[in-house]
């Protein structure tokens, strides 16, 4: 039989009717020839035909699916039902919503994140380069992947034999804007010119970059290359204008021509980011000028990426950079490196992995607490399954009566339990259908949480076959863990027992109640578990945002100035930028303000070698500050004296230094008046600085790291000081009235300073998005956990009064009080809590130490948390027992012995 028939099986059976009928005309027609009355005619031909019925039964058989046609019946059967109990499958559909939404959105971002190719050509031949660990060898890292120098691209590029083709990038953020306010975009590139070409990327409109667009030299002039463009860029700067080819950008100060636009979909090799624009490596040293890292060979900032040639694997790779490394790394030793930190130099080596799926800070930072977040839904969709599989058998016991009579009636077992399983599965499956739709909201929020406005994350999480089959498997194993034992249980129903008047049946037995209890116990000890992790994730947030940093972090605002297009002498840059700081210190409502190229707590560290009586002794922190600066930012000077204006140059180079530095170098002993040196880049080489003060301790990286070491400069004394910085001001003012006051003040003194705003509070906010993440889904689904273990509870204990209706009506007509019955119903809850409850503490003790790294200023294990998760817990599941329990108590003993 053809699925054609199937499909056809009314007009089937039509023709089929017709033909018999027309075959029953003919023989009367022939039986009245033969000398028969009509009647007898007719009668006659039916009897020979046989019954028509069974007959057109049979072929409307043959054109069925047995196993098809019975799951329709049970699917609208199953309809009816839900809709004849709409309370019930609300509740469900909700509950399974959240549950399969959650899982599906977290599985998305996931899988964006670490399971989902590149969308270039053949993007398992990608593999990226990486050199072993650094640790030990004084090397600045100002990317988010810097894993070689310029000197050692040019070595790979030259003398590679592994990769048919190889191109090194550098992620970069550039101003738009030609003079005033910057507008930043903080998706940049700088890409070599085979770059493109590597990725197999072809471009929509114009070309893309070329060997010949990345040649020494090529930077002489901006306007002699060109930068190419993403579609997303090209839509929201150009608006999609067909002629953006040879238009101009502005990009810090320089004007370069738009060359190409890549296609849609294309949003470069870093997960997270949607690049907006790409520029030749060669012409780094424009923008940067004489700091430029093109000619730096201490500076790694570039990461590299390879085809793989035909036929070679990532063990061959890295088997011929091994052999390869030696002679790269003599090759490209930085000349300020002294002979210790050269020889850690020359051990290095270059080995290379698999990079089908693109690079990702988030994988570093977010993986960890995605899987965690991932772990967390599974274990509250288990909990709503759980809850539903408790529905499903109360269901089965109000419904026993009618499975008896159809297993009277000849209905087999497997038939039932098919039956039953259907309503199930329909459930699971609106609840996933739901839960897909619900998926895409919640994955925007998602992937809004894990950004900021500054920087946001960019993650396509468009529906395709895995997130399909992710939610079509969940929705199995949920219609599997909610049905499947009702199920079996309501299909064993002794058909006698259950038609018997009065008779409670086989499913209303200790046996099947225990089980609900069981299930109970399970929801209340896995959401202690989660309880308890949401507490110690909002402990952790609290505790973060009360850290003492060692600064004042409300009423600062953060300038980041740009003096690059003033054209300042190099020699003047230092006293040109605490100039400027000093004018904005003299405006209307301004405390104070100073200059600082490293804000605290942000996270742009600087880091170089103390030298004390010619040996050296570590690493310190570095921060270059104006006079005020400590003023300013709400730091206290123990002892000495702040820099000031006479610390300039020429004078005796002086720092300022913390309490931590001074008891890791001095033993704690009072530094002032000591001198140590600078190790330029390691090489010890004397750079003699006085100690004229000792500051409080502050944080310097973030907010979760403990205090370290800082050494801060004068910014007057600095010979490399750069045409940045950033103008700490403190003031009381509103904060719109104190921008506009600066951006007046600003475009007074020179219309080219480029500049940005930053509020010091919400920045340090920001560093804190993972630990908000966690504290806020983890609270959300903690609360859902304990809603629905209240549930649960509430349940058995309403199904488990009504069932003891009888015994409760005897104690009362001999004399139990409301409070007796009352507590006789709350003892049952309080043994099912309890028990849950010591269950979840030795689950929630034996997870711990998965959650140990992402908290601060507690433990894993805190007791306190512990303790307080659970009487949170209890208070949330005794009040839904205090319901039945009221209601228990206030049966009227002659209605209930009448019933009985």
């Amino acid at each position: 039989m053809s699925w054609k028939r199937f499909f056809r099986r009314s007009k089937w059976d039509e023709e089929r009717h017709r033909e018999l009928e027309a075959h029953i005309e003919i023989e009367v027609e022939e039986n009245v020839r033969a000398g028969m009355e009509e009647r007898a005619a007719r009668e006659a031909a039916r009897r020979k035909l046989g019954n028509m019925s069974q007959i057109r039964e049979e072929i409307y058989r043959m054109n069925s699916f047995q196993v098809f046609e019975e799951l329709v019946q049970d699917l609208r059967h199953g309809m009816r039902l839900l809709a004849a109990n709409m309370s019930f499958s609300v509740v469900a559909v909700v509950t399974l919503a959240l549950g399969i939404g959650a899982n599906t959105a977290i599985f998305q971002l996931l899988d964006a994140v670490r399971m989902r190719n590149l969308p270039v050509k053949n993007p398992q031949e990608l593999v990226e380069v990486r050199s072993t660990q650094t640790r030990g060898v004084w090397a600045r890292r100002p990317s988010r992947f810097p894993f070689e120098t310029s000197a050692l691209w040019d070595q790979i590029r030259a003398g590679q034999q592994a990769f048919a083709s190889v191109a090194a990038w550098s992620s970069s953020s550039f101003d738009l804007s030609p003079s005033g306010e910057s507008r930043i975009t903080q998706n940049g590139m700088f890409v070599s010119g085979d770059f493109f070409s590597m990725l197999g990327v072809q471009p929509m409109l114009g070309r893309v970059f070329t060997a010949e667009d990345d040649k020494a030299g090529c930077g002489a002039a901006a306007g002699e290359t060109g930068v190419v463009i993403s579609h997303a860029f090209w839509t929201r700067e150009f608006g999609g204008a067909a002629d953006v080819i040879g238009r101009v950008l502005t990009l810090d100060g320089n004007r370069v021509p738009v060359i190409g636009v890549t296609p849609r979909g294309f949003f470069g090799v870093e997960v997270g980011k949607n690049f907006d624009l790409a520029v030749p490596i060669c012409l780094e040293p424009v923008f940067r000028g004489k700091a430029a890292w093109t000619s730096n060979r201490i500076v790694w900032w570039l990461s590299v990426l390879g085809r793989l040639q035909p036929g070679w694997t990532v063990e061959r790779a890295n088997a011929h950079f091994a052999a390869m490394s030696p002679a790269w790394f003599e090759a490209t030793v930085p000349p300020q490196y002294d002979a210790t930190t050269a020889g850690k130099y020359r051990a290095l080596q270059l080995h290379v992995r698999p990079a089908a799926s693109g690079l990702s800070w988030l994988r570093a930072g977010y993986e960890t607490p995605l899987w965690l977040l991932f772990a967390i839904a599974g274990v509250v969709l288990l909990i709503a399954c759980a809850n539903l599989a408790n529905l499903m058998l109360a269901r089965a016991a109000v419904r026993e009566r009618e499975i008896a009579v159809r297993l009277a009636m000849g209905a087999s077992r497997g038939r039932l339990i098919r039956q039953l399983l259907t309503e199930s599965l329909l459930l699971a499956g609106i609840g996933a259908a739901f839960g897909a739709l619900l998926a895409r909201s919640l994955s925007g929020l998602l992937i809004a949480a894990l950004g900021t406005p500054a920087d946001p994350v960019y993650i396509e999480t468009s529906t395709d076959w895995r997130m399909l089959a992710f939610t079509a498997t969940v929705a199995v194993l949920t219609c599997v863990l909610t049905g499947l034992t009702p199920a079996l249980r309501a299909a064993r129903t002794d058909p006698a027992a259950a038609m018997k008047s009065g008779g409670r049946g086989t499913t209303s037995g200790q046996g099947r109640f225990g089980l609900r209890r069981a299930l109970v116990v399970m929801q209340v000890a896995l959401s202690l578990v989660l309880v308890f992790g949401a507490v110690l994730f909002v402990r952790t947030l609290r505790n973060l945002g009360a850290v003492d940093a060692g600064f004042r972090q409300t009423g600062i605002v953060m300038a980041n100035v740009d003096l690059s297009r003033l054209k300042v002498p190099a020699g003047r840059m230092g006293a040109a930028k605490v100039d400027l700081a000093k004018k904005v210190a003299q405006m209307h409502g301004v405390d104070a303000a100073a200059t600082t190229n490293s804000a605290p707590a942000s996270g742009n560290n600087w880091i170089q070698s103390v030298v004390i009586q010619k040996e050296r002794k570590g690493f310190t922190n570095m921060a270059r500050v104006g006079s005020g600066y400590f003023e300013t930012i709400g730091m206290r000077i123990v002892n000495g004296r702040d820099i000031g204006d006479q610390d300039r140059a020429g004078a005796p180079r002086v720092a300022v230094v913390n309490e931590i530095f001074a008891k890791k170098y001095w033993n704690g002993e009072n530094p002032v008046g000591r001198t140590f040196e600078l190790g330029e880049n390691g090489s010890g080489a004397a750079d003699t600085i006085e100690i004229v003060g000792v500051v409080t301790n502050s944080k310097y990286n973030d907010l979760r790291e403990d205090f370290v070491p800082i050494a801060f400069i004068s910014e007057l004394q600095d010979p490399n000081t750069g045409a940045d910085t950033q103008i700490m001001i403190r003031s009381s003012l509103p904060l719109a009235d104190l921008l506009t006051q600066v951006r007046r003040g600003f475009a007074e003194e020179n219309p080219l300073i480029n500049y940005q705003f930053q509020v010091l509070e919400t920045e340090l906010g920001n560093t804190l998005v993972l630990e908000r993440l966690m504290a806020g889904l983890s609270g959300f689904f903690g609360g859902l956990a304990a809603l629905l273990a209240a549930i649960g509870l509430y349940g058995v204990i309403s199904y488990m009064a009504a069932r003891r209706r009888n015994e409760i009506g005897i104690r009362m007509a001999l004399g139990a009080t409301r409070g007796q019955v009352a507590r006789l119903v709350l003892r049952e809850a309080g043994w099912l809590v309890g028990v849950g409850l010591v269950i979840g503490a030795g689950l929630a003790i034996a997870a711990s130490n998965t959650v140990e790294s992402m908290l601060y200023g507690l433990t894993a294990r805190d007791p306190l948390t512990l303790a307080g998760a659970a009487g949170l817990l209890a208070v949330v599941a005794l009040v839904a027992s205090y319901l039945p329990a009221r209601r228990a108590s206030g049966l009227d003993p002659m209605t209930a012995l009448r019933e009985e």
